[in-house]
């Protein structure tokens, strides 16, 4: 099975960027679909990106469409989330996950494998 660290996350002011690392251990991060949620305070966890095994296909939430990119490098065994134009809104704990299965998923039941989260703050 696959463990996921997230890093990255931080402080930023508004319309500013961070990019978040997902590094796998364990199988490697190729024999995943892997995806990006995040979850607010007294919101649930919602889906924000995901990306096939090679990376030839990606997919957004509406809400991040245009100011987020998720890629990979597969040699280095690595998600990232590039986040551009931050807002106030895209303030929550920011998660990767791992699913096993061979179409990408919005759904967070989908994904078999977790890591501990990063805290993104944008303040306004």
């Amino acid at each position: 099975q696959a463990q996921l660290v997230e890093s990255g996350g931080g402080l930023v002011q508004a319309g500013g960027s961070l990019r978040l690392s997902c590094a796998a251990s364990g199988r490697p991060l190729n024999r995943y679909i892997t995806g990006w949620f995040r979850q607010a305070p007294g919101k649930e966890r919602e889906f924000v990106a995901v990306i096939r095994r090679n990376g030839g296909s990606t997919f957004y939430a509406d809400s991040v469409k245009g100011r987020f990119t998720i890629s990979r490098d597969n040699a280095k065994n690595t998600v990232y989330l590039q986040m551009n134009g931050l807002k106030p809104e895209d303030t929550a704990v920011y998660y990767c996950a791992a699913d096993e299965g061979l179409i990408p998923a919005i759904d967070r039941n989908k994904y078999e494998y977790w890591g501990q989260g990063t805290q993104v703050t944008v303040s306004s």
